[in-house]
């Protein structure tokens, strides 16, 4: 049995691996879909703009409507739906197809990510579900972050098509995986859809939604301009920014890999101290940010903490609306895809006026609300209590 739910954990890391990698890989190749389908790089950045907003749209909504489904068929049917998408991807010459093809799978992303965190909840008890859903995160950080040089590295050695099939081949690997180990997951108790939307009716939900999108922010309001931030502030070389890049990736597995560790034996101050790091860690950033070495050291904490930031995300949104897991994952993710836009938004504002240095106010901005809000939270968690005493 032990190993039976090692190999499903396995199973759904390499799944959100390849759904993350779909998503995000294409980053490493805009300047070849640029050239190949004769269209602007910011044309082409597109491809990556609106899948997030499809994943932002559809987080709340599509989980919601799958979850009262047998789950194992919902997996095959989303991966299938990636499968396709990645197929037409790599022999379309429309631009316009291409788009398409990353919109439909970005309204299924959601399902899947939501799905895979609950069944690695559900397969452990509860006091261990935080380490089988940190596990989980493995697969999107290493999606997030490692698919990106894989990708651009094949597209560089071989072409274009050959990148865009690493995206098919994974999902097809993972789909014959689902088909072959993962057992039927029939749900026990099907929640009404009015059930579950009744989350939306507690404070505490919508507390925890906030700190979401304010704590996500935090993270990419500065992580978005890393590159650009390493090449104009630090004055590093491609090679030294594609090795600190990849240094915050790795940083984020780690992080992932503590958080399991911590949100069992002390959620509550580790998700208090959090925003506190990421102040300091920013406040580093803008003193010493400049020297490579010190860069460096910032860079791997930076990322050790990013990756707790995202397993946090997911169990304080899922905690606070613990009785609907499915919807509760979706509005995770929607919360975080918001927030990676207005954190973008305002690291951009601040570059524009005040320069690249001055981007990490956006993340101190973001964390001291991050703060007021979690203290908000948890005065509201401990009102309520005295209420029911």
């Amino acid at each position: 049995m032990a190993k039976q739910k090692k190999l499903l954990i396995l199973i759904l890391t390499i799944g959100v691996f390849g759904i993350l990698n779909t998503e995000m890989g294409v980053i490493g190749i805009l300047p070849e879909i640029a050239n190949h389908f004769n269209v602007s790089v910011s044309a082409a950045g597109w491809l990556v703009s609106i899948f997030a907003i499809g994943v932002a749209i559809s987080g709340p909504t599509m989980p919601l409507l799958f979850s009262r489904f047998n789950r194992k068929n919902v997996m095959v049917f989303v991966l299938s739906v990636f499968i396709v998408a990645n197929i037409i991807s790599i022999f379309t010459t429309s631009f316009s197809i291409l788009l398409i093809a990353r919109i439909i799978p970005a309204i299924c992303h959601p399902v899947y990510c939501s799905l895979a965190f609950s069944v690695a909840a559900d397969s452990v008890s509860k006091e261990e579900a935080p380490k089988a859903v940190a596990n989980v995160f493995i697969g999107v950080s290493a999606g997030m972050v490692v698919g990106v040089p894989i990708v651009s590295f094949i597209a560089g050695i071989l072409n274009l098509q050959m990148a865009m099939a690493f995206f098919a081949i994974i999902n097809i690997a993972v789909l014959l995986a689902t088909f072959l180990f993962v057992p039927s997951m029939p749900v026990k108790e099907k929640i009404s859809y009015g059930t579950q939307l009744k989350v939306l009716k507690h404070l505490n939900a919508w507390l925890a939604i906030i700190i979401v999108i304010l704590l996500n922010a935090a993270i990419f309001g500065v992580y978005s301009f890393l590159a650009e931030y390493l090449q104009t502030v630090t004055n590093v070389s491609s090679n030294i920014t594609s090795l600190m890049l990849f240094v915050y990736g790795a940083a984020n597995i780690i992080g992932n890999i503590l958080a399991g560790r911590l949100l069992v034996d002390k959620p509550v101050k580790t998700i208090a101290a959090l925003p506190f790091l990421i102040g300091a860690v920013y406040i580093l950033l803008f003193f010493a940010g400049q020297f490579t070495i010190p860069m460096g050291l910032i860079t791997l904490i930076w990322g050790i903490l990013a990756g707790l930031a995202a397993n946090i995300n997911q169990y304080v949104v899922t905690s606070a609306a613990n009785e609907a897991p499915d919807f509760a994952n979706g509005l995770f993710l929607s919360s975080c895809n918001i927030g990676t836009t207005i954190g973008a938004a305002v690291g951009g504002l601040f570059i524009a006026e005040l320069g690249t240095q001055y981007v990490v106010l956006a993340g101190i901005l973001s964390s001291i609300l991050t703060v007021v809000f979690i203290f908000l939270k948890n005065y509201q968690f401990r009102s309520a209590e005295l209420v029911s005493k």
